[in-house]
């Protein structure tokens, strides 16, 4: 501040012979007023002065923005570190069978024969005949092998514009365990580093939301609640994300890729499950996010192969995958040379060891055999295979729960096989719904009650999966798709013994497109008590043809091999 004193007299004179004092505000402060002290005045005195400082300075809109971003990024940075260490620890451990069972994915893990493919011949191709074209030992070697980690280090070689892969490959070929495997490289930072967010969204849990309208952000906030509040960051815009679909072949969405929807009206407005996956794999929605499709062969065929960027194939364990499987699996080396020797004495033993699903069943089944030193002969068809895990697990269930006395064995083993044939009724009655997930009511119309008889079976396991974001509905599930199949067909071959062919109507309807309700009574054929097995073979043929998703297929394969008299005398 500049302060001047003056008297009358001075006023004609010149401004710099008055008093002069010069006062400075620093430090953002403000001087207003002068202060004098011990001063005597004797005529009018004017007093000039000016004042400047700091005064608060108004934010601009610019400036609030740039901090409103940095909160968010913030925001972002925190998610990305917390989902990676959720991800981890989703996809570090590997159930084989019961939970309890888990095992981190690390340890056993035996790399899988996986190779570039195309879709030319996925529209003819069921189940049982890509099962049994893997089984030659040249188609399966051939090609060059691709790790789960490099498939979209692949895709951007092509120089292509679309993100898409698909991966097709039999049932237990390891599709699933190959996705947890990529995530959980990821998460450790071991491969993928320039993918910041990868969001697994099974469909088997994606069928339980079919009823419902989503936006993207919420339909991922249904998977991942930490999901909270991000949607205006820059999550959706700027990092590189990747999207898992695994197992289209249990989809239950009704794909319709011809629709044209404007990618806002995706984003911003609600939509239905199968809208926002068809949005996804086009490129209308998140142009940029990397999608990877996983499915069993028939099924595979949903995606249109103009949206497809990179097809592969996993094709299971070549000879040398097989014996490290085997080796990883059981810590005991004696007992894994012992079993290893085991399979190579069975050529068809052998060349199915290829599925790691199968492998896991069959070091299940030898290692019971051979550590109870039973002289038994090794089975050497898929279905007896089955068959022998099946009756292990029963008497799992007499020797963990089963504490009765002696005299109590039979009663026991009655309520073993009472179990077993309403889980293979509920099998039945699911697959010709095309379900693999099962609600309490779905085990209630089975005769079986949840609180009582699934707190001890081996073959049922229970997954959780929030309602509405506020309460767990608790679901249910065989331990592996392929158990459903194989206990349907258990299902339908008694129920053929028993003349119960009531139960078998499903094989002697024609296509419902064929007929409306009213004129149906004339189109399929009454299946009577006389009829023959060939017959209802035959009709199970049919119906497993008529499946453009070969949801039958593998449930085809066992009934045919129940039918023989080797299956039929280990039941």
């Amino acid at each position: 501040m500049n302060l001047s004193v003056c008297t009358p007299d001075q006023k004609s004179r010149s401004a710099h012979t008055g008093v002069s004092v010069n006062v400075n505000a620093e430090t953002r402060g403000t001087v207003n007023a002068p202060v004098f002290t011990e001063n005597t005045f004797t005529a009018p005195v004017t007093f000039n002065f000016s004042t400047a400082g700091h005064e608060p300075r108004k934010i601009s809109e610019t400036e609030t923005a740039e901090k409103q971003t940095e909160k968010q990024d913030l925001i972002l940075k925190k998610f990305l570190e917390t989902h990676k260490a959720n991800m981890k620890k989703k996809a570090e451990c590997i159930s084989e069978g019961k939970k309890e069972n888990e095992a981190h994915l690390q340890a056993v893990y035996t790399e899988l024969f996986i190779t570039e493919g195309d879709m030319k011949d996925v529209n003819q191709e069921h189940e049982i005949q890509k099962i049994d074209g893997a089984f030659n030992k040249k188609k399966q070697t051939e090609g060059k092998p691709i790790q789960c980690n490099a498939i979209f280090t692949l895709l951007r070689r092509k120089n292509s514009e679309k993100n898409i892969v698909v991966t097709k490959g039999v049932a237990g070929i390891g599709k699933t365990v190959s996705v947890h495997k990529f995530i959980l490289d990821w998460a450790e930072g071991k491969a993928n580093q320039d993918i910041k967010c990868v969001f697994l969204l099974p469909f088997r849990e994606i069928n339980l939301m079919t009823n419902e309208d989503f936006s993207l952000h919420e339909l991922l906030l249904e998977f991942y609640p930490e999901l909270e509040g991000l949607e205006k960051t820059k999550l959706y815009k700027e990092c590189n994300l990747v999207f898992i679909f695994d197992g289209l072949d249990e989809s239950r969405l009704a794909l319709n890729f011809n629709t044209r929807a404007s990618p806002r009206s995706i984003v911003e407005k609600r939509s239905s499950v199968d809208v926002l996956f068809t949005g996804l794999v086009k490129g209308q929605l998140l142009p940029s996010a990397l999608v990877w499709v996983t499915s069993r062969p028939a099924a595979a065929n949903q995606i249109p192969p103009q949206y497809v960027g990179l097809f592969t194939e996993v094709r299971g364990f070549t000879d040398q995958q097989k014996e490290q499987y085997f080796r990883k699996r059981i810590t005991d080396m004696s007992l894994a040379d012992r079993i290893i020797s085991h399979i190579k004495t069975s050529h068809s033993l052998y060349i199915m060891c290829h599925i790691p699903l199968f492998c896991w069943i069959t070091a299940t089944v030898l290692q019971d055999i051979l550590i109870k030193n039973r002289e038994e002969t090794i089975s050497t068809t898929l279905t007896e295979m089955y068959i022998h895990f099946l009756l292990i697990q029963m008497n799992i269930k007499s020797q963990k729960y089963d504490v009765k006395a002696e005299r109590e064995y039979t009663e026991n083993l009655d309520s073993n096989r009472t179990m077993i044939l309403k889980l293979a009724k509920l099998a039945f009655e699911q697959l010709k719904k095309k379900n693999i997930v099962f609600c309490e009511k779905d085990l209630k119309a089975c005769g079986i009650i949840v609180s009582k008889d699934t707190e001890f079976t081996g073959m049922i396991a229970e997954i959780f999966k929030k309602e509405n974001g506020l309460h767990d509905k608790k679901v249910f599930s065989f331990v592996h798709l392929s158990v459903q199949e194989f206990l349907a067909a258990v299902h339908v071959f008694l129920c053929y013994l028993n003349k119960n062919m009531q139960e078998l109507q499903f094989f002697f309807d024609k296509p419902e497109e064929k007929s409306t309700s009213q004129e149906r009574q004339f189109f399929f054929d009454k299946p009577e008590e006389n009829s023959t097995l060939q017959e209802l073979l035959q009709k199970a043929v049919d119906k497993a043809m008529e499946s453009k998703r070969g949801h039958l297929d593998l449930f085809l394969r066992f009934l045919m091999g129940i039918t023989l008299e080797s299956s039929q005398n280990l039941l």
